[in-house]
């Protein structure tokens, strides 16, 4: 049965808004008492949270699925919708979220980093709050918006200031052992260690972690042997220590040579190549291995590597390599600069951004409006309700969407696509002074709400248009 999993991907959706209520105040002898449609509430957030007292994913691996709660919507009386409850997820520390495109949206290292994965939708408008000066008496609200669904996926770096590398049984797990109270599975054949361990060493005043990460083969940076799913691990780290078994039953190796190859697949992996690195001659309580450290540590010390000789069973030079690596740990803290107190990021939008843009789909034969308000606006208005679409369209204007569609050439009885080409509102445009309301005959009323005509036949139209035009000039120009 799976227990350790560092890698997931998640469907998350947060909770849509609710819709705003359109009501009218009536009590006894107060006939006309006014709108007093409340309005919905906010959809519940999907959020990360990290939790250092939690070490995999295991939970997200069986459940996949994650929904906040909806808001609820609004009544009369004046009286808003509750709010929907945010989704609280907890992760394990050193969580990386990405897209389904391996963009990093997130890196969340430390406890109680958070990280909103959907944003709940907002909350539709009551009529109420939609009342003005010259729209006393709304008969229609705003609907609640979708809450954000997405994909996402979860990756675990173990957060570990020292890295313990090498190959299948070399020693791994019991120097973990005996230099901290973690307590992995040790036997005497490849692959013991499937998950990462990770143990809490102090050495004088300094403490710091230490994590043994599963053994590595040739060719692991390309997917052989357990390599490949447990490399990120070592990303995190200040140091790596290569842990060689100088007591190997297998003729065709040597420390030397395992050195080599798990260096060759660091390098391929990428981005460890700052690192410093130690060198630990382990089982050194066996009479040959002893005898192999004695010939090859010259040769290691030549290339530069700082080398320890150990033993997990017979506990000798645990005390110096301790030290040492907590000597390393503690140069790494104090060159990197000290954390800052959260910042706020202002970007302003440059003077010029109209918060919409306006294109013409040659393939579809619409102008087509994208924007966060437009689109918004479209999400949020009930287009069964013909009030409702004048409401939008007044908006639409104000904002000066008509001015753009006249700048980039639309005419009268042009298609306008608001959103998306999969997810797009399509009407026939009808350019006009006054928009919205004021172009309602009687209340619920608006000729802009004839199903827009198809693209073939927009084109007859203007190709008709153009040739009557042509025949009005040829008349009065015979000539």
């Amino acid at each position: 049965m799976t227990t350790f999993v560092d890698r997931v991907e998640l469907h998350v959706a947060a909770g849509n808004g609710g819709h705003g209520c359109a009501s009218v105040h009536r009590e006894k002898f107060k006939p006309l008492g006014g709108p007093d449609g409340g309005n919905g509430g906010r959809g519940g957030d999907v959020i990360l949270v990290v939790d250092q007292s939690i070490t995999t994913l295991l939970e997200y691996h069986h459940s996949p699925h994650r929904k906040a709660t909806n808001g609820q919507p609004g009544a009369g009386d004046n009286r808003s919708g509750k709010d929907g409850q945010d989704l609280v997820l907890t992760v394990p520390d050193g969580t990386v979220v990405l897209d389904k495109q391996g963009n990093v949206l997130a890196d969340l290292v430390g406890q109680g980093t958070t990280f909103i994965a959907g944003q709940g939708g907002r909350g539709g408008l009551g009529n109420a709050a939609l009342s003005s000066a010259r729209r006393k008496a709304p008969g229609f609200a705003l609907l609640g918006e979708p809450g954000e669904a997405r994909d996402i996926v979860l990756e675990l770096k173990t957060v570990a200031d020292v890295a313990l590398v090498g190959y299948p049984s070399a020693g791994k797990s019991s120097l973990i052992s005996v230099l901290s109270a973690a307590k992995p599975k040790i036997a005497d054949y490849p692959f013991t260690t499937l998950v990462p361990n990770l143990g809490v060493v102090t050495a004088g005043s300094t403490v710091y972690t230490i994590a043994d990460v599963p053994g590595l083969i040739p060719g692991a940076s390309q997917g052989r042997g357990l390599g490949l799913e447990f490399l990120r691990h070592v990303e995190r780290c200040s140091v790596l220590v290569h842990v060689l078994d100088t007591a190997t039953l297998e003729s065709d190796r040597d420390p030397v040579t395992d050195l080599d190859v798990i260096e060759e697949e660091l390098r391929q992996y990428g981005g460890l190549d700052d690192r410093p690195r130690i060198v630990v001659l382990n089982k050194i309580d066996i009479p040959d291995g002893q005898d192999l450290a004695d010939m090859i540590r010259p040769d290691l010390e030549a290339r530069g590597y700082q080398v320890f000789e150990a033993s997990a069973v017979a506990r000798t030079g645990l005390k110096e390599l301790s030290f040492a690596l907590a000597g390393i740990v503690s140069k790494a803290r104090a060159a990197k600069p000290k954390e800052e107190s959260t910042r706020i990021v202002i970007r302003p939008k440059a003077v010029d951004d109209a918060g919409f843009t306006v294109t013409y789909d040659e393939a579809e034969d619409v102008y087509r409006v994208r924007g966060e308000k437009p689109e918004r606006w479209v999400r949020q208005t009930d287009f069964n309700n013909d009030e409702a679409v004048g409401y939008l369209a007044d908006r639409l204007n104000r904002l000066g969407v008509e001015d753009e569609l006249m700048k980039a050439g639309a005419r009268a009885g042009d298609g306008v696509a608001i959103g998306s080409e999969d997810n797009a509102v399509v009407f026939d445009w009808e350019p006009s002074m006054m928009a919205g309301a004021e172009m309602l005959g009687r209340r619920g009323e608006d000729h802009r709400l004839e199903a827009p005509r198809p693209a073939a036949q927009r084109r007859r139209d203007r190709e008709a248009e153009r040739d009557d035009a042509q025949r009005e000039f040829d008349e009065f120009n015979p000539f």
